[in-house]
């Protein structure tokens, strides 16, 4: 097996990924790193999902980078867009040139002694194993299996004769024009779906057993639209970025600290955008609080849109059975559906699906403690990237890479090689993420834990987070910074592979 080393290996090449190495490159020019991507193409989750109307939830001010100004003129954009968004940034920072794609990450060895991790990949085009070292290992993997969705036990699917699609691998020749569609599902990609498939299909149905919060917010943003009339897009950019953040983080705590307040306005909401007399405590009001899962978009209201024509319709129920021509309901109504669309969620997989051992010990991801959300007690020379659950995944994406820049800094400056996070002493732990939702909750044990305080929990409020982050001391009573007895100046920088040169 071949074995090369490098400064910093990234895992993964979506938005994360991308992200963490133009960090790199920006302010850690000195390093060399790499970029494995188990798939064989740029932009992680937007080149997977193809589905139709795929598009963000979030707007794309803080969803994009902040370094790279978002120019599109839609603020919710469709997946084709990000995607060439991720791209372009690639190319402009010259990351596209140190990826390795069909590098599927298997393993991670850490040895204290030399101070670094052997991580071995496989090719998944050559069929041959990849041996790579590295310093610092940080994996932008996402939490959720690319190769397979969740798909829940379907009562008689067998005897199902039309066809039956999950929306994370959607089939290039599926034609729904004309087609009688149900959708099975009430989170983000059903909402997203319904609209999208309603334009060409006789009529879609989605398929719930109980309600999702769904908010219509317009598809371009007003200030952005004034300002680019009068300022320079990275002049305009933060500002958007920012009025955007704070709007969020107050909704977010209002809907914490008033549910009650913030479950009637989203209830008035839908109600002023359906038609009249429609049944919105039955369709559009979850018995959940708002935000114990993420709230839905519509943008331009489309979904209300679609359901006012008569194109869609929701249905509230549960699954009996599938029938040979779609589904019958537990009232004892049948669905009749020429395709069944299972948008019934994700599979969690942490971490890629890599194993991690430190010092010959096998860890256990659900028994480590995160550290400022981004790095696991007792696993040294490690960052992870998890995005926000109430807020853009590419806020907390850009704070944990511009953190562990200033990590590598600070290793560089005071001649240690070493940065290992402790594990709290005491109080309870909760799981990394917070959310409600199925998918979620079906993997939790699997997930590290957080603490009930910093700097071993984040509190979902990027304000807070940069002050600590961008700003806070890097040295605390949770971590430790040594020197490898082994290590040698060279193993610190391969002579083979010159300052910013990387690999690949």
């Amino acid at each position: 097996m071949a074995c090369e080393h490098v400064d910093v290996l990234i895992v993964g090449a979506g938005l994360s990924g991308v992200g963490a190495a133009c960090h790199l490159r920006r302010t850690c020019p000195d390093k060399t790193y790499t970029v494995l991507e188990a798939r064989d193409a740029i932009g992680g989750t937007w080149d997977l999902f193809r589905y139709p109307g795929v598009r963000s939830d979030s707007d794309m001010f803080t969803l994009g980078y902040a370094f790279k100004p978002w120019t599109n003129p839609r603020a919710i954009a469709d997946g084709e867009s990000i995607r060439a968004y991720v791209r372009d940034t690639a190319r402009e920072y010259g990351v596209d040139r140190h990826i390795r794609f069909h590098h599927r990450v298997l393993a991670a060895r850490w040895d204290s002694a030399t101070a670094r991790w052997t991580v071995r990949a496989h090719r998944d085009d050559t069929g041959e194993d990849v041996t790579v070292t590295c310093g610092f290992l940080f994996v932008c993997s996402g939490y959720y299996r690319y190769d397979a969705g969740y798909t829940p036990d379907l009562p008689g699917v067998d005897s199902y004769t039309g066809r039956l699609v999950h929306p994370q691998h959607w089939p290039a020749d599926l034609d729904h024009t004309g087609a009688r569609v149900v959708v099975v599902g009430s989170g983000a990609t059903a909402v997203t779906l319904v609209p999208a498939l309603a334009r060409r299909a006789a009529h879609v149905t989605m398929l719930q057993r109980s309600p999702t919060y769904v908010i219509a917010l317009p598809s371009r943003d007003v200030l952005a639209d004034a300002l680019r009339r009068w300022l320079p897009a990275k002049a305009a950019y933060p500002v958007v970025r920012w009025k955007n953040v704070l709007l969020g983080t107050a909704n977010f705590q209002l809907s914490r600290r008033a549910p009650t307040l913030v479950k009637r306005f989203l209830r008035r909401a839908a109600a002023g955008r359906l038609p009249a007399g429609y049944d919105v405590d039955r369709h559009f009001s979850p018995r959940y609080d708002p935000w114990d899962q993420r709230l839905c978009v519509a943008p331009d209201g489309d979904l209300f849109a679609a359901l006012g024509t008569g194109r869609a319709d929701v249905v509230t129920d549960r699954i009996d059975t599938f029938t040979p021509t779609g589904i019958r309901l537990a009232s004892g109504v049948e669905l009749t559906a020429d395709v069944v669309v299972t948008a019934t969620g994700l599979d969690l997989l942490a971490l890629g699906g890599m194993t991690l051992t430190v010092d010959g010990r096998d860890v256990d991801l659900g028994a480590t403690v995160a550290y400022k959300g981004m790095m696991l007690s007792q696993v040294p020379n490690f960052a992870m990237t998890i995005g926000y659950t109430n807020a853009s995944w590419t806020l907390k994406a850009d704070l944990v890479a511009t953190y562990v820049c200033r990590l590598l800094r600070h290793l560089d400056a005071t001649g240690q090689q070493i940065v290992t996070p402790l594990a709290p002493t005491g109080g309870p732990l909760e799981p990394i993420i917070d959310l409600k939702a199925g998918y979620v909750l079906r993997s939790v044990d699997a997930l590290p834990k957080q603490g009930a305080s910093a700097p071993w929990r984040l509190h979902q409020n990027y304000v807070r987070d940069v002050l600590l982050m961008r700003h806070g001391r890097l040295t605390d009573a949770g971590v430790r910074f040594s020197r490898a007895p082994q290590a040698s100046p060279t193993q610190r920088r391969d002579p083979a592979h010159p300052a910013g040169s990387g690999v690949g």
